[in-house]
């Protein structure tokens, strides 16, 4: 916590005590405070404690927190970064945390019970994109053949099918191919798959019915998993030939020289929805004014993020760049976060879309978004059974919260801070962001038709297939 966050907390106490008494004094200098207390409340719990994995994409709980929107909303915030996945979920769930920042993929499997079972809900998404998938300097040289170029540069997005000639080579000489992601419920196992997949590599399958958790099942490339920050690391021991993950860990291994990204996630799935912040249930049961004021100071700092064209980015690197939040050097964040990155080391490339955190309603928790991420554990058995495409929808609507989330707007416009045509389509959405066809083989989602979707890959499980 700031060593003047006790000081701001008085002060602020002291504000909302004077406004509830002295109206008279009140209207003109507190009005707006005044006013939204009287719609909201007050938070019923102000001292809070939120988790993090040191991953950019973590900034609007950083800026939130370094620009005082959480303190605007009467919340006093500390930020406390977690050894890895697991760990984060299991102190949301035991209380030890009251939220956290979170791989979409987490409160959709506990909701479900996969690996663990707890409702855990998601009242707002924190980002779009800002993952890539990175392989060793051995592996590229390995593939760089079965590229296309484009001039003397490798012409993106670079396919799988690259890597397929590399694996068959490991395979005919009795090796396993061994790449890394971060959690198996995490977007990078499923964006790392998804690209295996059309590039005509099996991924490998999960079978939880048969208590087999690997993920490996009739696999061509075996996946595990690895902490985030340790990807690199790993990479360059030689324990796995490449990964999936969050900045800045890709950019890391460009400038430690040790391997290549090949592809960013914004070009497997265009504005592919990535982290979200979850908490349990029953906290926004017991707590909801302290959630609805989490949310609104959350879309402030993700609007604060990519305002005017991404201005901000330098302060919020230069924020992100501290020990206490990701902790890696400014450059190496900067590389992504300022609308730039980088594959083979100085082939830097235009890609302000890298991060996004506002526009494209990256905030909004879209149903559709959800039950992606559920065809993708069903894809891979960890749905083991055939589900209706009413039960996708369901358990989506339980998890993804709009309604929360569409609550902090109300509260947000009628306090000034934004004005309701910067929501035009969060107020007219039904929750389903339409047809998408912008992932990279073409084959279009409609998170309406979940087992339509489901059935139309190629490679996976689909109808009532069960291993």
């Amino acid at each position: 916590m700031k060593p003047n966050t006790i000081a701001r907390r008085s002060f602020l106490k002291k504000t909302a005590a004077a406004v509830a008494t002295a109206i008279s004094l009140s209207i003109a200098q507190y009005a707006p405070l005044a006013n939204a207390a009287d719609k909201l409340g007050y938070p019923e719990k102000e001292d809070l404690k939120f988790g993090f994995i040191k991953l950019t994409d973590m900034a609007p709980l950083a800026v939130a927190y370094e620009k005082g929107y959480f303190e605007d909303e009467g919340l006093y915030v500390q930020l406390e970064a977690q050894a890895n996945w697991k760990v984060l979920l299991d102190r949301v769930i035991d209380g030890q945390l009251d939220g956290a920042h979170m791989l979409a993929g987490q409160p959709i499997a506990a909701t479900i019970g996969y690996g663990t079972k707890a409702d855990v809900i998601t009242p707002i998404s924190m980002d779009l994109n800002g993952n890539a998938i990175t392989v060793s300097n051995k592996t590229w040289e390995a593939m760089k053949s079965h590229v296309e170029m484009d001039g003397d540069k490798p012409k993106h997005p670079i396919s799988a099918a690259a890597l397929k000639p590399v694996v068959e080579s490991y395979k005919d000489a009795g090796k396993p191919f061994k790449m890394g992601m971060v959690f198996p419920v995490s977007t990078h196992n499923y964006e790392l798959r998804y690209w295996l997949a059309a590039g005509g590599l099996n991924p490998g399958y999960y079978a939880p019915h048969k208590g087999d958790s690997s993920g490996t099942l009739d696999a061509d490339v075996l996946l595990s998993v690895t902490p985030p920050p340790q990807m690199p690391a790993t990479m360059e021991a030689g324990t796995i030939e490449g990964y999936c993950v969050g900045e800045p860990w890709n950019q890391q291994a460009v400038f430690k020289g040790i391997g290549v990204p090949v592809i960013s996630d914004n070009s497997i799935q265009k504005n592919n929805p990535e982290k979200v912040f979850g908490l349990r249930e029953d906290f926004y049961e017991k707590y909801p004014n302290t959630t609805i004021r989490i949310v609104k100071a959350m879309i402030r700092a993700a609007h604060w993020l990519d305002a005017e064209n991404n201005k901000n980015r330098p302060e919020a690197v230069k924020i992100l760049s501290q020990p206490n939040y990701v902790g890696a050097d400014y450059k190496v964040i900067a590389n992504s976060m300022t609308g730039t990155f980088e594959y083979e080391k100085g082939d830097k490339r235009s890609e302000p879309d890298f991060n996004v955190f506002f526009r494209y309603n990256a905030t909004y928790p879209y149903y559709s978004d959800a039950i992606w991420y559920m065809t993708q554990m069903r894809r891979w058995g960890q749905i083991s059974e055939h589900k209706p495409d009413a039960w996708y929808k369901d358990m989506a609507a339980k998890v993804y919260r709009p309604d929360i989330y569409k609550k902090a707007v109300a509260e947000l416009v009628a306090d000034g801070v934004f004005k309701k045509e910067d929501f035009a389509e969060v107020y007219n959405t039904d929750g389903y962001r339409g047809v998408q066809d912008d992932f990279m083989d073409g084959i279009p989602y409609d998170g309406s038709k979940p087992n339509e979707y489901i059935d139309s890959m190629k490679i996976g499980l689909k109808g009532e297939t069960k291993l």
